[in-house]
């Protein structure tokens, strides 16, 4: 049963269809799959729709000049010195060649690391560089999402998505006691759309928006642009200062590169989807030796592979403080295990900051509430391609360990309690996506029906859709048991909707 205050919020969202992103297969009507019953939701529903993934180092060389003639040797008759020269200890540059490279700077940028060690760097490492290189990082300079780019996130499928994390967002704010100033705060904004739909929602909730201070945290100027203009942004002058302004809201925006750069003070509202899930990890393999790190390095012609690294690595920390929130027999069942030390790390900065200014956080990510072994993953255009192929074409994700966030939040305060993880359909569905589909298609049009219908599926749904009858290689993909939700509270507020 959908309980107040969540129903008495939905119950005034805008009633209106803002996009129809999900993708329209065939115009015959279909009743909505029973994934959650939403029968007794009906009748306080509102509608009106207006639209629509061997260590390889250089050796030294010895290299011999022999029979060499001595100056002013007689030739024929002169007599001969055999000279050995051992080149061991000397520095030996890499051949140069005037032949044209096709590696890009990227590949470029990551063999000379590798080079200038003599030795592997970890999955971490080349993670980071692939990712968010300032010069040439997959994120940076691109717009990756949508159907255009290379893969598609929750709020890109429907304006439901981010309408509903709204409706969490101001449950809480009202636990808080609807304080006139709050930061809110999206971790990996992406386009910006989640926090679009979000403010576009609460549209009628005036006091609520009259208090938000929005900070994004977000290291592509690339995507901060567009962010710019997804959120109808303009810069304005206050006095003697400019501000960037959200006209979907009125309220302040500021972009930052990390957490720890946005304000404190205000009670805090953190929104995180998809954004753990790209966070550097390290894998660990168990061996005849005990724990290895994986590791990335050249082979012979000089293309990328994966090697073990011969020797302890400083991350074997992070995999030891990993192993003590196992069980023995959760670890027994495990040959690899990867361990993510940056989630741990903004973990505690979101404990730190919720038990010292109050509010709590919403993490919404692809994986799993125990240890992830091997999940690492590259994807372009839709498609999975190898890790290693052709960095910075692809993004690169793993699992999210649930369980890591969770400990490392204890640990980091007493002062906040955790809750979950449930599924995103779990999630979604006590907050009210069936009453708000049922409200936005009472005056659809066949395609943004349809459309409804395909995005509703693709976030609550598991496997595929069982209605479509479209192209193949577009059938929906449920994301709804595959995607699970954790909140971060301050203990004072109480138990979060819809953890209860």
């Amino acid at each position: 049963m959908l309980r107040s205050p969540a129903a008495a919020l939905l119950r005034r969202l805008a009633p209106r269809i803002t996009g129809c992103s999900g993708e329209a297969g065939s115009s015959t009507r279909r009743t909505l799959p029973p994934y959650i019953s939403s029968s007794s939701f009906l009748a306080r529903f509102s509608s009106t729709p207006t639209s629509s993934p061997p260590p390889s180092s250089v050796g030294a060389r010895d290299d011999e000049a022999e029979d060499d003639k001595l100056p002013g040797s007689s030739g024929d008759s002169g007599a001969r010195l055999s000279i050995s020269v051992d080149r061991a200890g000397l520095y030996s540059p890499p051949e140069h060649s005037h032949e044209p490279s096709s590696d890009s700077d990227l590949v470029k940028h990551l063999k000379s690391i590798i080079n200038f060690r003599s030795g592997p760097i970890s999955i971490a490492e080349y993670m980071e560089e692939v990712l968010t290189n300032p010069q040439s990082g997959y994120y940076m300079n691109r717009d990756v999402f949508g159907e255009s780019g290379d893969f598609i996130t929750s709020p890109e499928v429907s304006q439901m998505f981010g309408e509903l994390i709204g409706v969490w967002a101001m449950c809480l704010w009202e636990q808080m006691g609807q304080p006139e100033k709050v930061n809110l705060i999206e971790l990996g904004p992406g386009r910006g759309t989640l926090l679009a739909d979000l403010l576009r929602g609460s549209a009628k909730f005036v006091n609520f928006t009259k208090a938000l201070n929005i900070n994004l945290v977000e290291c592509s100027p690339t995507l901060q642009k567009v962010q710019y203009n997804t959120l109808k942004c303009e810069d304005e002058s206050v006095g003697d200062e400019k501000r960037t302004v959200s006209k979907l809201c009125g309220a302040p925006v500021y972009w930052h590169a990390s957490l720890e750069q946005v304000p404190s003070g205000f009670p805090t509202i953190i929104v995180a989807h998809e954004f753990f899930d790209a966070l550097p990890i390290h894998q660990f393999q168990k061996g005849s030796r005990g724990w290895c790190e994986k590791m990335v390095d050249l082979a012979g012609d000089s293309s990328f592979r994966f090697v073990l690294s011969p020797q302890p690595t400083a991350s074997l920390i992070f995999l030891s403080k990993r192993c003590q929130w196992a069980s023995p027999e959760e670890l027994e069942k495990v040959e690899q295990i990867e361990v993510c030390p940056k989630a741990m790390e903004i973990s505690e900065q979101i404990a730190d900051r919720i038990s010292s200014d109050g509010g709590g956080a919403l993490i919404i990510d692809y994986g799993k509430n125990g240890i992830v072994s091997d999940s690492l993953q590259a994807i372009r255009k839709h498609k999975f391609v190898h890790i290693l192929d052709d960095p910075g074409s692809a993004d690169l994700s793993a699992y999210v360990d649930f369980a890591a966030i969770k400990h490392s939040a204890k640990d980091a305060s007493d002062d906040i309690s955790v809750h979950g993880p449930m599924t995103q359909s779990q999630l979604l569905g006590s907050l009210g996506i069936n009453f708000r589909v049922e409200a936005l298609m009472q005056n659809c049009d066949e395609k943004q029906a349809e459309s409804l219908r395909t995005g509703y599926w693709r976030l609550v749904g598991d496997g595929e859709a069982p209605f479509w009858e479209g192209p193949d290689d577009q059938t929906p993909i449920g994301m709804g048991s595959r995607y699970l939700a954790m909140a971060i509270v301050n203990k004072k507020h109480g138990s979060p909707v819809p953890f209860e």
